[in-house]
């Protein structure tokens, strides 16, 4: 079977272009909605992905269609590769993983895909080690600074405070309290 995806992005918009296409291109079924493509949950696309079977080709106005992002377009493919499904774009001769040649652009973008993620990760990495270098640690801020620790403690050796009461005082969890009392070496 031939399964069409329309989409558009706003009420506004309409797929009238797309559904003539799809239907010019001969697709049995066609699935349309009104989404942002960056929604990774739309519910015709997810219909439509139910639908299909080893066999079937799914079909696309442009590939943007189908997704934003170059990782959840991948992201697609592969589901739709591993069930045996092809993908096929009317605008974009080369996105036809129906041919050999189709199958070959969009490994070339899953390399592409997967060199971003690096690069990305690299990135970050060096961000974060540039900030360690100037002192500057990432992560959660401390629920329970300096000031706080010696005011429980205080509070925990005058005997008149249960570690719950002093817990409460401060603003922060039993288990908080109790695992910076324990970092910082206090029994």
């Amino acid at each position: 079977m031939k399964l069409g995806y329309a989409r558009v992005s706003t009420d506004d918009q309409e797929t009238y272009l797309q559904i003539d296409a799809l239907k010019a291109a001969d697709c049995d079924r066609i699935y349309q909605e009104k989404a942002s493509g960056a929604k990774t949950d739309r519910p015709e696309l997810m219909r439509l992905l139910d639908n299909a079977r080893k066999g079937d080709v799914v079909i696309v106005w442009k590939m943007d269609r189908l997704g934003r992002s170059l990782l959840h377009l991948i992201e697609t493919v592969n589901l739709l590769n591993e069930r045996g499904i092809q993908l096929k774009s009317l605008t974009e001769n080369l996105i036809d993983t129906t041919t050999p040649s189709g199958k070959l652009v969009f490994g070339i973008f899953g390399l592409m895909a997967e060199f971003e993620r690096d690069m990305l990760r690299q990135r970050t990495n060096a961000g974060l080690a540039a900030a360690r270098k100037r002192g500057r640690v990432g992560g959660r801020p401390k629920s329970i600074d300096t000031a706080a620790l010696k005011k429980a403690r205080a509070l925990l050796a005058s005997g008149d405070f249960g570690k719950g009461q002093v817990a409460d005082e401060l603003g922060v969890s039993r288990h908080t309290l109790w695992r910076a009392l324990e970092k910082e070496g206090t029994p």
